[in-house]
């Protein structure tokens, strides 16, 4: 089944028919899929595929969600797991596809099998779907079947995607917990200047009294709250989201953001390390698959995650390109610590460049993994004791009237 537009990539647009059939080149009845828009269409696939339709089946669709790098890295373990089992890559793919609970994955799983069919390689049958198998998923899989080893490279495939993942986890994790705490306090203090202050402001009017500096200065915000809250707040959404679509759209704020993240305070350490983890995973398990260096860094720049970091890859592949050295090339861009330059130059010495990449990116993966431990224990306490204190001066500054009056009563 030939891949000739998007909509067919998993999004809305295609159907799923089952079929049994004659292959006209072996003889066999084979069973399966096809993804097409009318029956006709299904026919005509499975014609231009040898194959003589006995039956055809339009089958019901399943619910189609968004497809994820999760999904991606769980459809390679599996699919590394079925070929180092011995099974064929066409009943691999069968099996996978058809065991999947994403429709939309199927469907992708399934028009990649019928290019593959056709005998399209593998390599180019994902790189038809950039947006998601990239150029290093693509790379690693054109190694694996010139060299015949489509099988290791797979499972070095997984395991690299499967460890990629981990540290995006773990960053994401560190860097979402104070963001969600920020916004619930932000909403905290919205909802009691927009709903509670407001009640206790009538009940110090009615009392005639003059409130302390503290709780004016509050009711003066509440007061702000009541009659442009919903502005404000809609204000607030409105910036945030706009701010991720022009982030999404302008490379030059990308680059200062990628490099605000790296200068962060706490924060920036971490980012640092998992990016340099992902880069030397990235370029130890491409050079160990036979890519040239030049081919690898190529690949590494666009999947570094930081465009600091993919601007500086590029820079070092031209030097390469020219003869430079991978290590000269990493300290010239000031941005890889001496350790991991070290440990690039004594595997360029020694020829075992994969392994000692590899063996920085398991350092600083394990790196995150302590800074992300350590980071959880310490925001915890902070995060309480900052919410606590605002919280707490608002507490104060209501009461305090209150209490200025029982004194004066007293």
């Amino acid at each position: 089944m030939a891949a000739t537009s998007k909509k067919n990539t998993g999004q809305a647009g295609g159907k799923r028919f089952s079929f049994e059939g004659k292959n006209l080149s072996t003889e066999q009845i084979v069973r399966g899929e096809v993804v097409a828009k009318d029956e006709a269409d299904a026919r005509a696939k499975l014609s231009r595929r040898q194959i003589k339709v006995i039956q055809i089946t339009k089958m019901k669709n399943a619910r189609q969600k968004r497809i994820t790098q999760a999904d991606i890295t769980v459809f390679t373990r599996q699919l590394s797991t079925m070929m180092k089992a011995g099974l064929p890559l066409m009943q691999a793919f069968d099996i996978v596809a058809k065991g999947h609970t994403n429709a939309s994955m199927t469907k992708l799983l399934m028009e990649i099998r019928g290019d593959i069919e056709q005998g399209t390689a593998m390599a180019d049958a994902f790189a038809k779907h950039p947006k998601y198998f990239d150029t290093f998923y693509s790379n690693l899989v054109r190694a694996g079947e010139a060299g015949g080893v489509l099988e290791t490279l797979l499972d070095k495939l997984a395991t690299y995607k499967e460890k990629t993942q981990a540290i995006k986890k773990k960053v994401k994790s560190a860097l979402t917990y104070p963001a969600a705490i920020v916004v619930v306090a932000i909403a905290l203090v919205i909802v009691m200047m927009m709903f509670v202050l407001p009640e206790f402001g009538k009940v110090y009017d009615g009392m005639g009294v003059a409130l302390p500096a503290l709780t004016q200065f509050m009711m003066n915000i509440s007061n702000f709250f009541v009659a442009w809250g919903w502005l404000v707040i809609l204000l607030l959404v409105g910036s945030v989201v706009g701010f991720f679509q022009w982030l999404n759209r302008s490379p030059k704020l990308q680059k200062r953001v990628d490099a605000a993240l790296l200068k962060m305070p706490i924060f920036g350490n971490i980012v640092r390390k998992a990016v340099l983890a992902r880069w030397a995973r990235t370029t130890s398990t491409l050079f160990a698959a036979g890519v040239p260096l030049v081919e690898t860094l190529d690949s590494v720049a666009g999947a570094s995650g930081n465009i600091i970091y993919e601007e500086a890859t590029r820079d070092i592949r031209s030097k390469v390109n020219q003869g430079i050295s991978l290590t000269s090339g990493m300290q010239g861009t000031e941005l890889f610590p001496n350790m991991m330059v070290q440990m690039a130059s004594i595997g360029e010495e020694s020829g075992a460049l994969d392994d000692m990449l590899n063996k920085a990116a398991e350092f600083y993966e394990e790196e995150v993994d302590i800074a992300v431990s350590q980071l959880s224990s310490l925001m915890e306490p902070v995060i309480m004791v900052v919410l606590g204190g605002i919280i707490g001066v608002i507490l104060v500054a209501m009461y305090l009237p209150l209490f200025n009056l029982g004194s004066v009563v007293g």
